[in-house]
């Protein structure tokens, strides 16, 4: 999987690319980042990537002709999609993610101060995407959301595959209470089901706190889960769903 990220600001970007999940993900092949800066393609003497608004208005915009330029010289083999982060693009989510885990190339294009001058968009055409409904001052840390929660879901990014498939929001539901070492803390214990080697037993406990938890903190999920996810379970699930539920 290759991400490429234009943004004014790639120390940014290259600082949160060099820790954890997504360093060892780079160092074992499974993603590529390329970092372009477009002031780098400015044809302007002073370097400037922003000007002032026809119409006048408040704050400085990004000029055209640098970010143009940056995307037309990113390799386009992987037959890549592109997208603009933006408050007024589509709101991002796990389905999104999983959805974007399975293409071979995404380029994203972060903006900065009041945006994008339009003609970036209509030239560049790309998918307009929203990590939530608050502004940020630019699209690196947008950015960087989409290019770690899509690495998370790929083979070999994480230690244990496991660990992604039981994500919360990756099934619908929020993530069960995970326990270890030591048995007893402040008089607090870990449930005794985990304890007995009973696989069967546990997933089934698991199941049910994902759902109690989903039930009481995003009854929104809980109920779109209930009437879109509820058909996808296995058997025993579905089965021990409705002994609770129904």
């Amino acid at each position: 999987m290759k991400f490429t990220v234009l943004t004014l600001f790639p120390e940014l970007v290259a600082a949160n690319l060099s820790q954890s999940i997504l360093k060892r993900a780079i160092e074992a092949g499974v993603i590529e980042v390329e970092i372009i800066n477009p002031r780098d393609f400015t044809k302007d003497k002073h370097k400037k990537v922003d000007d002032t608004p026809y119409g006048g208005g408040a704050g400085m915009l990004l000029a055209v002709q640098p970010f143009y330029d940056a995307f037309l010289s990113v390799d386009k083999t992987l037959n890549p999609r592109t997208f603009i982060t933006t408050p007024s693009g589509k709101k991002y989510d796990q389905n999104f993610a999983n959805e974007l885990s399975r293409e071979n190339h995404i380029i994203l294009l972060c903006g900065h101060y009041e945006g994008f001058d339009q003609r970036i968009i209509d030239l560049i055409k790309p998918e307009e995407i929203s990590i939530g409904d608050y502004v940020l001052t630019g699209g690196e840390l947008p950015a960087l959301c989409i290019i770690d929660s899509v690495t998370r879901l790929l083979d070999g990014a994480i230690g244990n595959n496991e660990s992604a498939e039981f994500d919360s929001f990756q099934h619908g539901l929020l993530e069960h209470p995970h326990y270890t070492k030591p048995r007893e803390y402040e008089g607090l214990k870990v449930p005794e089901v985990l304890l007995n080697g009973n696989h069967k037993e546990i997933e089934e406990w698991r199941f049910l706190k994902q759902l109690e938890i989903t039930k009481q903190k995003r009854p929104d999920l809980f109920e779109k889960f209930v009437s879109e996810k509820i058909n996808s379970l296995p058997k025993n699930l579905k089965k021990f769903f409705k002994n609770f539920y129904i």
